[in-house]
């Protein structure tokens, strides 16, 4: 009787393929090649500038070449205005800006954990931080005139509705098993909010006053627009009327110099502050 053949599993001689790497979703960055990287955007932004005002593609009226931009700067501090205009903006920012974050501070950890607080006083703050704060500069005027004073309320609207909501959710995020530890052990009520629950979730308030700070440098130059006598924001208001668009630009780029300088000396300092959590590019 004929035995039936039998199919022999094939053996190959090659070597197998190399597996194909899979894509990665978030790529990390040695400190040289993230700083390679950021300066090389702003090198081709300002590339396209120049040869786009260069060659006459735009009227000078509308964007002025960087050559006229930077002796606008020039011109400015020469005469001084420029310095006097960073320093009483810088005073303006800081003073409203801690303003509203003390005040959020104190009030956002307290909304966090007291379900309460947080009834009475969460939908009013959403209630009032959907109303435009533009539309408030007259009444804030009416209030308390065109001085400092005026400059600090602006910021302050524009910044502490958002950062006590923040803060409060930033405070709700903390693991429930840390405050039931802290019960367990027989921890007061202020105890848990000091020694667990705001050392928890600081970082995440940490961010949140980093954030918000770009958005009172922009309510600070929307009050100086308005109504002022001193300040970047005055500056620009009064190049405006003379169609000087080199000063304006010039002082655009300078307020988000100055943007980005505060930004990067909070992420130093939240680098500083936070060294046990392991930052990912």
């Amino acid at each position: 009787m004929a035995v039936p053949n039998q199919v022999q599993p094939s053996t190959p001689h090659s070597c197998p393929e190399p597996p194909v790497p899979r894509p990665r979703v978030r790529e990390k960055l040695t400190k040289r090649q993230w700083l390679a990287t950021s300066l090389g955007t702003f090198a081709v932004l300002f590339a396209a500038w120049f040869a786009v005002t260069e060659t006459g593609l735009v009227s000078d009226l509308f964007l002025p070449s960087p050559r006229a931009v930077i002796g606008a700067l020039a011109e400015r501090a020469h005469a001084g205005d420029l310095w006097s205009d960073i320093g009483i903006s810088v005073y303006r920012i800081t003073m409203g800006y801690l303003l509203a974050s003390i005040m959020a501070l104190a009030l956002g950890p307290l909304m966090g954990v007291s379900a309460r607080i947080e009834a009475a006083l969460e939908p009013l703050f959403d209630f009032i931080r959907y109303m435009p704060v533009v539309a408030l500069v007259p009444l804030t005027i009416l209030w308390v005139g065109v001085g400092d004073s005026q400059k600090f309320l602006i910021i302050w609207l524009g910044t502490f509705f958002q950062q006590v909501l923040m803060v409060a959710d930033a405070v709700r995020q903390v693991p429930q098993p840390l405050v039931h530890l802290g019960e367990t052990l027989g921890m007061g009520r202020f105890a848990i909010l000091t020694r667990i629950v705001f050392p928890s979730a600081w970082p995440r308030i940490y961010d949140t006053l980093r954030i918000t700070l770009g958005w009172a440098w922009t309510w600070l130059v929307v009050a100086e627009l308005v109504a002022a006598s001193s300040g970047m924001g005055y500056r620009i208001s009064v190049a405006k009327r003379y169609f000087e668009t080199d000063t304006i630009i010039g002082y655009i780029l300078v307020l988000g110099v100055l943007g980005l300088c505060f930004d990067q000396a909070m992420r130093a300092l939240g680098r500083g502050l936070f060294r046990y959590q392991k930052a990912e590019r």
